[in-house]
């Protein structure tokens, strides 16, 4: 059993610490409050990569890990969706925002569920799902930042690439729901427990 304030689980913890830091210096009234923004929502997303590699390379997987690393995830992307929202008030943007942050809100209902009848593995994490991680981090980091680069759209590039989150974010919610509808339907038995 590994310990629970290892490496890994600090770099979790630190992802949550670093929302509030995230929300000061969005909107921060500086030239390089983005610019800091953005780097910090970078770094929470270099770290969301890195615990998960650490824990299993050091061996140091731990329960409170298993919690915490998605509870992290959710909350910054939500918190970055939301200021993204506030900050473009657009239709476009607030489908997308509502999307992503409620498949998270299914999924993780949905999972929640599957474990209560022993089926979890059935909604185990899929490569859509990374790919749509990875996508939705590209797009929320280029929309932070918003100013053109080197004659690059990046508002625009960051709108294209939410969009493409969006169309993952769907695909692979409903990769989830197919997985999981035999036991949605009752066609498949619960485990039986042993008896007290």
């Amino acid at each position: 059993m590994s310990p629970i304030y290892n490496l890994p689980n600090l770099l979790t913890l630190l992802r949550i610490v670093l929302i509030p830091v995230f929300v000061v210096l969005f909107y921060l009234q500086t030239h390089w409050g983005r610019e800091a923004a953005t780097l910090v929502f970078v770094l929470a997303a270099i770290t969301d990569w890195l615990d998960g590699y650490l824990a299993r390379r050091m061996q140091l997987v731990s329960a409170l890990g298993a919690f915490l690393d998605p509870v992290a995830d959710k909350l910054m992307v939500a918190t970055a969706l939301v200021l993204l929202v506030q900050s473009d008030p657009s239709i476009w943007m607030a489908v997308a925002a509502a999307v992503i942050i409620g498949r998270e809100i299914a999924i993780s209902a949905l999972r929640e569920w599957m474990a209560e009848i022993g089926s979890r593995t059935k909604v185990a994490v899929s490569e859509i799902g990374k790919f749509k991680t990875a996508a939705q981090m590209a797009a929320i980091s280029l929309l932070i930042y918003r100013d053109d680069l080197w004659e690059v759209p990046v508002y625009t590039v960051g709108e294209v690439l939410l969009y493409v989150a969006v169309a993952l974010t769907l695909w692979s919610m409903t990769l989830y729901l197919r997985a999981a509808w035999p036991s949605l339907r009752g066609d498949a038995e619960p485990p039986r427990l042993p008896p007290n």
